[in-house]
């Protein structure tokens, strides 16, 4: 299938919760979330990256990512160059359905409206994208999460938004399992922004109610 470069990672037990983590890019999942992934021994987690599947480094090093996560996924190659030429957003949406396993899932996270930081436009296209299919029943989950995180208009690396309803400050061993990720295994280098941003507090954002996602949605994600 076009645009779907599926991980090599082998299927875990089918009791487990289904959990769908969508990104916009290889690193995101381990970025945002990575240490609650780690935590959830009792989670079944199939990741999607909508953007990078044609780039034979990052799926190589996605692949290794999800080894250590526990995880299954794929990959899509949507267009993720410099100038971030804005996706359509019906093709955004066939390639999140044609990437993710049709199955209901207990949880889906993504990015959020805002976008962790300022700005990727990607990140603010693919929680649009999501919180949509979601209202749609495209994609079917008993919750959605998204990623609770603000740079204060670019004055401080990402950080935890304070008055986010869910809050994981992640122990040692997890953290540095995830730094190694993106240290290591994605091959940041220590004193880059991402290994610099790499979170020890994960933060989110909850919604069991899609018309709340939806109003949520139209604010751009933040709290006015």
């Amino acid at each position: 299938m076009k645009n779907v470069i599926p991980s090599i990672v082998a299927d875990t037990a089918s009791a487990k919760k289904r959990i769908a983590v969508i990104v916009a890019h290889p690193d995101d999942e381990t970025l945002w979330a990575g240490g609650t992934i780690l935590e959830h021994f009792d989670w079944q987690v199939y990741v999607i990256s909508v953007c990078r599947g044609d780039d034979t480094d990052r799926a190589l090093k996605f692949d290794a990512a999800l080894r250590v996560l526990r995880a299954n996924g794929a990959m899509g190659c949507l267009d993720d160059g410099v100038r971030q030429v804005p996706l359509h957003e019906s093709e955004l949406q066939q390639t999140i359905l044609a990437l993710l396993p049709p199955i209901v899932y207990d949880l889906v996270i993504t990015h959020n409206p805002s976008g962790e930081y300022t700005y990727h436009r990607r990140h603010v296209e693919v929680s649009e994208a999501v919180i949509k299919l979601w209202k749609n029943r495209k994609i079917k989950s008993k919750e959605l999460w998204t990623f609770a995180y603000h740079d204060g208009n670019r004055q401080f690396y990402p950080r935890p938004h304070k008055m986010a309803p869910i809050k994981n400050q992640l122990n040692l061993a997890i953290y540095d399992t995830k730094y190694d990720i993106m240290n290591r295994i994605y091959g940041y280098p220590k004193e880059g922004w991402e290994v610099i941003t790499t979170p020890s507090t994960e933060a989110f954002w909850s919604f069991t109610d899609t018309g709340k996602a939806m109003v949520w949605l139209s604010k751009g994600g933040v709290l006015v």
